[in-house]
């Protein structure tokens, strides 16, 4: 298997920035992808800021954690961010979080930056917050994160039926699953 690293060197993760704040409204009001992200309300510019300006807070004392994944696109030398990747409900005690990705423009999907950015934040997740497992929650009919979880390490666990109430009546939901198997404490 070729080293994904040297076909996608161009994707980093990192902190929010203030002039992020644009680029998150766009995606966050994006009804197409609410639909994923179960949101059922538009964010406004002002809780993007206090967001922003709050994201350098604790995973231990604020439970999340989000970073932007940016690409350097090699033809202009330009940096743009193209999603974020999220911790969510991190537990301490049981040393796990949940795990949730966006690629906000269509243009920018399908081309391999979720999956070095899922790659790269696992590591990050496993090595340096030293988390046992993440866990992430998928519609059923979600082919494409299904498949982008899979290939990065993650099993299907379980299944919740009805869980996802849309416009087209109920789906079922996937629960997958990713333990840290280098986790020293629990071999």
């Amino acid at each position: 298997m070729p080293d994904i690293n040297k076909i996608y060197p161009s994707i980093s993760l990192r902190a929010l920035e203030p002039e992020d704040v644009e680029v998150l409204f766009r995606w966050e009001n994006d009804p197409e992808i609410w639909k994923v992200s179960n949101t059922i309300a538009p964010f406004s510019r002002y809780t993007l800021e206090k967001y922003i300006e709050n994201s350098h807070l604790d995973i231990y004392q604020v439970k999340q954690l989000r970073m932007m994944i940016d690409v350097k696109e090699s033809a202009r030398k330009k940096i743009r961010p193209v999603g974020t990747i999220d911790l969510f409900d991190f537990d301490a005690f049981h040393n796990r979080a949940g795990i949730g990705i966006l690629i906000g423009d269509k243009s920018d999907r399908k081309k391999g930056y979720a999956s070095e950015a899922l790659a790269q934040f696992i590591r990050y997740t496993f090595d340096t917050l030293q988390l046992h497992q993440l866990y992430c929650n998928i519609a059923t009919d979600n082919h494409e994160s299904i498949g982008l979880f899979t290939r990065n390490g993650f099993i299907i666990c379980g299944e919740k039926k009805d869980w996802l109430k849309t416009f087209n009546g109920y789906k079922n939901e996937y629960i997958l699953q990713l333990i840290n198997s280098s986790d020293a404490l629990y071999r």
